[in-house]
């Protein structure tokens, strides 16, 4: 079958492999569609950050060449022995955690927080870029009638947003700031009104993206490049309640700690490819709190009864849609090249 794999920084071949085969406890899935994420434009241009090169990981037992891969649905077409509650024909989305079972973070219900945390697509295994995919049952998720395949592949990424309001101090009638509108950025929008955010305040450079922002609930939008950002939003708020930290840009995590009131929280949702650097006072001086939040917990289900609300629709962040053979030149290229892109689905061959 084909499949995309990372063989190093800016090498993804489509190539060849074979086609898996479901074990005990896994099942077979036919991939539909693909996001392409951040986190796999930072291998593409950055890597290795997820990915192992020297040494297998430990859960996966993978290591480099990696199918990529981690935004994913699919429809059930083989079901391994000892799996209950999975059927033949049934549409999923993939939950694409590897974690240790018996680590005291997974005991604690915190599996993302698991020591040996990898995912799917990153860290091993067969990942969605390519016609079929073998995961644990447990990985897995029914998608509920009426959800269509491209909002399947939009449920990991809003899943990485919605955990990232739900762990923070942000409460019904707080305002808010997101730096960074990309995909991740305006799920966060979404997920902040969700959760109730009066006001929410976008800082994005991209003029498409920054529309994007209001066209899914931002109050206000505002182009750094033209305006002071932190001035715009401690002019109109005295401060935000919540900052979320969207860009994994170093000059903008001191912008968020200025952004927000005292006792305010700076939450951290970037991958980051280097060091930050800020002032410890800004934080001290104020009782400000940083925190970190990765990937997503006991969240899936909820995302996607959202979806059928009408939340993180695929229409309106699905800006480009491609075959896999073009998953470089029309994929990872446009997502460097064009920072209007929103989200790019990689369709399944057949």
């Amino acid at each position: 079958m084909k499949a995309a794999r990372w063989h190093g920084v800016k090498d993804i071949r489509v190539e060849d492999i074979p086609e898996p085969s479901p074990s005990a406890g896994e099942v077979k899935v036919k991939v539909a569609w693909t996001g392409i994420c951040g986190s796999d434009l930072h291998e593409y241009l950055a890597g290795p950050i997820f990915i192992p090169v020297d040494e297998e990981h430990p859960l996966s037992h993978d290591k480099a060449p990696i199918t990529m891969g981690h935004e994913y649905c699919g429809e059930i077409t083989e079901v391994g022995e000892g799996v209950t509650g999975l059927a033949v024909g049934d549409r999923v989305a993939i939950e694409p955690i590897f974690a240790s079972e018996t680590s005291q973070a997974s005991l604690e219900g915190k599996y993302n927080l698991d020591e040996q945390l990898g995912f799917v697509g990153l860290s091993g295994g067969h990942g969605g870029f390519a016609s079929h995919s073998v995961i644990p049952a447990k990985m897995v998720h029914k998608m509920p009638e009426g959800l269509s395949m491209e909002q399947g592949a939009l449920v990991e990424p809003a899943a990485v947003a919605l955990h990232a309001v739900r762990i923070s101090a942000i409460r019904a009638g707080d305002k808010a700031a997101v730096f960074g509108a990309g995909p991740i950025g305006l799920l966060v929008v979404e997920a902040l009104r969700v959760a109730g955010a009066s006001q929410i305040y976008v800082v994005e450079p991209s003029e498409v993206r920054r529309e994007k922002a209001l066209e899914l609930g931002a109050t206000k939008v505002i182009d750094p490049m033209s305006e002071d950002a932190v001035a715009v939003i401690r002019e109109a708020t005295d401060g935000v309640h919540v900052a979320f930290e969207v860009t994994g840009v170093p000059a903008v995590l001191p912008q968020c700690i200025d952004s927000t009131r005292h006792d305010g929280q700076i939450l951290v949702v970037s991958i980051w490819e280097g060091d930050a650097a800020f002032n410890p006072n800004t934080v001290v001086l104020k009782e400000r709190q940083i925190k970190g939040s990765i990937a997503y917990r006991h969240v899936f289900p909820a995302v996607m009864e959202l979806m059928t609300q009408g939340y993180f629709s695929a229409e309106k962040l699905v800006t480009k849609r491609i075959e896999l053979d073009d998953v470089v030149s029309e994929g990872f290229e446009a997502l460097v090249a064009e920072k209007s892109h929103v989200k790019i689905l990689v369709k399944a061959p057949n």
